[in-house]
């Protein structure tokens, strides 16, 4: 399945910042913060301030939760956080972008941002029945986020460095 750059880029960037949490936590100084709003493309006013960044930080804990719920459960946590925010979809252009959609304006703060992204994200996954895109890690001794866009949805790890980590036990397991 296919989904717009949008949908992509908004998943990808919930799942990072989700994934921050994880120990060590990368979420922690206002420079990191900046360095995942470049790194994702987030357009729109920013403050760059401490207060920014604890509520950037407290937006991981029911962003995971909409991105491991049920379907019922995420249909439920969508549209809550759409009519919070009172987003109102529109087709945008800027930069070098073409034509996505933005549900809140660019002066609305960072973590309303990229909740209502996120949200917009998951209507796509819930319409076409693929919530199995995301998952957590399959290293018992991790929790992140995995989000398999691969076609034969084989991704089982939230970075390579689990999936090492797995990779070597079980070499040194079958060596026993």
């Amino acid at each position: 399945m296919l989904f717009a750059d949008d949908t992509v880029a908004s998943l990808a960037a919930a799942v990072d910042l989700v994934n921050s949490a994880e120990d060590p936590d990368t979420m922690t100084e206002i420079a990191q913060l900046r360095e995942f709003f470049e790194r994702h493309g987030y357009t729109g006013t920013r403050t760059g301030e401490a207060a920014e960044l604890a509520a950037v930080r407290a937006q991981r804990a029911p962003l995971r939760r909409l991105l491991t719920s049920a379907r019922s459960t995420a249909v439920e946590l969508v549209n809550t956080i759409l009519a919070e925010h009172r987003a109102v979809p529109q087709l945008v252009r800027h930069d070098n972008l073409d034509y996505h959609i933005h549900a809140v304006p660019a002066e609305a703060p960072l973590p309303v941002r990229i909740a209502v992204e996120t949200a917009m994200a998951m209507i796509d996954l819930i319409r076409s029945d693929e919530l199995s895109r995301l998952a957590v890690c399959a290293d018992d001794t991790c929790e992140g986020i995995v989000l398999d866009l691969s076609r034969n949805r084989s991704r089982r790890y939230c970075s390579t460095a689990c999936g090492n980590r797995n990779a070597v036990a079980a070499y040194r397991a079958r060596q026993r």
